[in-house]
């Protein structure tokens, strides 16, 4: 996240697919790639898990000390 924001990247695009992946076109065309493992996760925890992890590295870069319990 740091190296996008500060390389001047000012458009991030994040895609979740379905349950047998993504179409080959759309991979190709993405700079990069993300999993969560090899794992098949419903939409509406794959989306909390991917909201939870943005959250938690522009929180980091913006100087909040990294939550432990």
């Amino acid at each position: 996240m740091a190296t996008l924001r500060d390389g001047g990247v000012r458009r991030l695009v994040l895609i979740i697919g379905g349950a047998d992946g993504l179409d080959g076109a759309i991979l190709e065309a993405a700079q990069e790639t993300l999993a969560f493992g090899p794992q098949t996760w419903p939409h509406a925890l794959a989306r909390a898990m991917l909201a939870e992890q943005v959250y938690r590295a522009v929180t980091i870069l913006s100087g909040s000390p990294y939550h432990r319990d």
